[in-house]
């Protein structure tokens, strides 16, 4: 180990839906913004006062494509990946810098699609399971098979 360590874990919110860039060749590159937020009490006013950081992530390949699919503004999500800084030339010449979240590993901790299926599915397993007689062939219901 060379000592030195470039190492991000976030949880945070995307702020909006995964905008995707595709390159010849195949790859492609998945950007995102997270909210991560801090909430603490100011304590001469006692008022509780919550401040947003906003972290611009990049993923890569097919983790951007699993990233697209399945996730939407407002989901939450758990992050890893490292901090890379670049810079480059805009159009009117100066030269412009920004700091990236490079995304080595992620975890879905809330889906709007994953969470509106699961309801559809436990919906439509609740209408199938209506009918107790049927299903239990006449026995009690604390009579258990084994």
């Amino acid at each position: 180990m060379n000592g030195t360590l470039n190492k991000v874990m976030l949880i945070g919110h995307l702020g909006d839906d995964v905008k995707m860039h595709y390159f010849d060749g195949g790859n492609c590159i998945g950007r995102f913004q997270l909210a991560t937020n801090e909430v603490y009490i100011n304590k001469t006013t006692n008022e509780k006062i919550t401040s947003t950081e906003w972290h611009n992530l990049v993923v890569r390949n097919k983790a951007a494509e699993i990233c697209e699919k399945y996730l939407s503004k407002g989901d939450k999500i758990y992050v890893e990946g490292r901090i890379k800084s670049r810079q480059w030339q805009a159009e009117d010449g100066t030269t412009k810098y920004t700091t990236e979240i490079q995304v080595t590993e992620f975890t879905f901790l809330t889906t709007k699609k994953e969470t509106a299926h699961t309801r559809q599915n436990q919906d439509t397993e609740s209408a199938k399971n209506t009918n107790f007689d049927a299903a239990n062939e006449g026995l009690p219901i604390n009579d258990l098979p084994f």
